[in-house]
């Protein structure tokens, strides 16, 4: 048998299982109005799961959800800000009043930013913590104990390849400590029924990536390539998954030798 033929056959058979997971599972997607999220939102939908796609912009989502109902699946939009306890925890209550469980969380949301720490404008602190890391820690806090009481869930973090690489000061302290979040609650939730995995992203074609001055300079892959990681670890859960693969050797490098990895950081911040 030809590799291209083996190669359709897993497609095919991890297609099959992800609809077999996947059927009439309710998943609550944040950061869900474009990029990643509304990407991620579309593919869980295609499985068969009932999704609710969660973010600031009302217009922009209900555009997503158009999208993906227009295409004979299910999606629900409910507007949260996900850096207000309440409005997440309404977001919850809503799920479960309508749907009675949440049975996959990803947590997408986040924001971005690249200058130096010294011109950062001090309101921007308090709102890249609050998004990248509080927000993903509320979401997760108030789906948990349903989670628990039916020894069943699945949570999924978006973090990046800049919360294990020192990249941007702020940026990449949000990302530092998503991480240590969702690693260290992988652990907690051990044996509970209950996974955390983690996603860390390196450049991805969005229209917040190619914003940025190192756009031009490294090769962004598509949205698809998270969606399909989080696919995955809904099947497979794990810790944590690099993607796209390029970066593997990358961190792996960075981990055996830091003081080249500061070196070649510097010169790359320089020219982009």
């Amino acid at each position: 048998m030809s590799l291209i033929r083996l190669k359709e056959n897993k497609e095919q058979q991890r297609s099959v299982a992800l609809r077999r997971r996947l059927q009439d599972e309710v998943v609550i997607v944040t950061g869900a109005s474009s990029g990643i999220g509304a990407t991620i939102a579309r593919e869980f939908a295609q499985y068969g799961a009932r999704v609710v796609l969660a973010a600031r912009r009302a217009n922009e989502l209900q555009t997503q959800v158009d999208v993906i109902t227009g295409a004979g699946y299910h999606a629900l939009a409910i507007p949260t800000d996900i850096t207000e306890p309440e409005q997440v925890m309404r977001l919850i209550e809503q799920v479960q009043e309508r749907f009675g469980r949440v049975d996959v969380l990803v947590n997408n949301a986040g924001v971005g930013w690249i200058r130096p720490f010294y011109k950062e404008a001090r309101e921007n602190i308090d709102r890249v913590i609050n998004v990248n890391l509080r927000g993903t820690m509320l979401a997760t806090y108030a789906v948990l104990p349903g989670m628990m009481a039916r020894r069943k869930g699945t949570i999924i973090s978006v973090a990046s390849v800049a919360g294990i690489l020192p990249v941007s000061s702020l940026y990449s302290a949000s990302k530092y400590g998503l991480r240590g979040f969702m690693l260290s609650l992988h652990h907690e939730l051990a044996g509970t029924g209950v996974s955390a995995s983690l996603i860390s992203p390196g450049f991805i074609r969005t229209r917040m990536a190619q914003g940025m001055p190192t756009a031009r300079l490294i090769p962004m892959p598509g949205p698809q390539v998270v969606a399909r990681a989080a696919l995955d670890l809904v099947l497979q859960p794990r810790r944590e998954v690099i993607v796209p693969d390029m970066y593997v050797p990358l961190v792996a490098f960075a981990n055996t030798f830091p003081g080249l990895l500061d070196l070649a950081l510097s010169r790359f911040m320089r020219r982009a």
